[in-house]
């Protein structure tokens, strides 16, 4: 059980500092209460050409973060645009699960964290600002 403990800590680790981006990951900037950024790497998901990302590990700050400030920015292949986070559940939550399933070695090299899907809704420019929004 300890070694197992060991594989789940080194894992998870390595990719929270090496945040690795490849085909199919965005950047997520989320801020805290003194407005401080912050970015994380995570993988993107689709259903129903919506766009979501999930929480697979258990360090999730970044989630919490978002849970406060729902407004978020995202990067995908170098573009940055503005987005509302919206935690889901039931059965949009099921459908994206169903579309986007992560694979049993993975789970088991994550440590079977709880699982939490946001879904990202694009927030229109409407000002010509960027800043604006946050």
């Amino acid at each position: 059980m300890i070694t197992y403990v060991l594989i789940v800590v080194i894992f998870e680790t390595t990719l929270g500092y090496s945040q690795p981006q490849f085909g199919g990951t965005l950047v997520l900037t989320t801020t805290n209460e003194n407005d401080e950024s912050f970015d994380r790497v995570l993988s993107s998901l689709s259903a129903n050409d919506k766009l979501y990302v999930r929480v697979n590990h258990w360090p999730r700050m970044w989630y919490f973060r978002t849970l406060d400030n729902p407004k978020v920015r995202v990067g995908i292949e170098g573009e940055t645009n503005d987005y509302l986070a919206v935690d889901i559940e039931g059965e949009e939550y099921d459908l994206v699960q169903k579309e986007n399933p992560a694979g049993i070695a993975f789970r088991i090299l994550t440590g079977f964290p709880p699982r939490h899907i946001l879904r990202l809704d694009p927030v229109p420019d409407t000002s010509g600002d960027q800043d604006d929004f946050r």
